[in-house]
């Protein structure tokens, strides 16, 4: 039997029932929720840098955008709340659409 120790979809218990397979899991507290939820982030962040199509890229961004959303919650704040965040930060600051790098600073 393969182990997986991570973090998975809701509806994957369901899912590997339906195909007449056992399984184990848990339900996570809230503190282990968190520290799963950060590993699922860098595990879709690495699937998105691996991904060699748009389609794969767009299909592993929406995976990332899921755990932030969950993570957001998790911290008390709405995405649209991280949004506003994030356009606050970009009124301030810019954002990444320049394709701006910079080399260094001068002291």
């Amino acid at each position: 039997m393969p182990t997986y120790n991570k973090l998975v979809r809701d509806k994957i218990p369901q899912i590997i029932k339906s195909s007449g397979k056992e399984f184990s899991k848990k339900i996570l507290n809230d503190e282990d929720y968190i520290k799963y939820l950060k590993e699922k982030a860098y595990e879709e962040l690495d699937e998105y840098c691996g991904a060699e199509e748009d389609g794969e890229a767009v299909e592993e961004l929406a995976d990332l955008l899921e755990v932030i959303r969950t993570l957001a919650k998790q911290h008390g704040a709405t995405i649209e709340e991280v949004d506003a965040v994030r356009k606050d930060k970009a009124m301030k600051r810019g954002g990444f659409h320049e394709k701006v790098f910079l080399f260094e600073v001068e002291d």
